[in-house]
């Protein structure tokens, strides 16, 4: 855990340079509503709707969000735009690694893996993957804004402001 001065006590838990400014805990679970929920959506945008360019694209601003939502439940002090170049950088890896042909024998073997991995490579999941990412970094924020307020730490320290 990071320690910072300020005049003379020190705030735990603050990362030098982060925007966060909420208590992990509570973002951390946030987080995790936030990612029950997109996977719930994405589950039913791939197996209840029907094939479509929209659920194509819905599907793949949903696996940025997860990808966003997951890193902020595993690194909750992270600062807001180390998380999204992660999750941008992870979504892109992931798309351009279907150039390869692995995912799609691999789903061939295992189709769960279809659902992280996909199957076939699309440029324009690459901008939608960007943009998700992008609104869901805006959504964090809200939230973190609105119905996460910065309360005193463990031991009755405030994080820095």
């Amino acid at each position: 855990m990071s320690v910072r001065r300020r005049g003379a006590r020190a705030v735990r838990g603050s990362i030098p340079g982060s925007d966060v400014g909420v208590r992990p805990r509570r973002r951390r679970w946030a987080a995790f509503a936030a990612l029950l929920a997109v996977v719930v959506a994405g589950l039913i945008v791939s197996r209840a709707l029907p094939s479509s360019s929209a659920t194509d694209i819905a599907g793949d601003a949903l696996y940025a969000a997860a990808a966003y939502t997951g890193l902020v439940l595993l690194m909750p002090r992270a600062p807001r735009w180390a998380v999204a170049l992660a999750a941008a950088g992870w979504c892109v890896a992931v798309e351009l690694l279907q150039r390869t042909g692995l995912p799609l024998a691999l789903a061939e073997w295992m189709p769960p893996v279809a659902l992280v991995l996909g199957t076939g490579f699309d440029a324009r999941d690459l901008v939608v993957y960007v943009l998700a990412v992008i609104a869901t970094v805006a959504i964090d924020r809200a939230v973190s804004v609105r119905l996460l307020p910065r309360g005193p730490a463990r031991g009755g320290v405030r994080p820095p402001e």
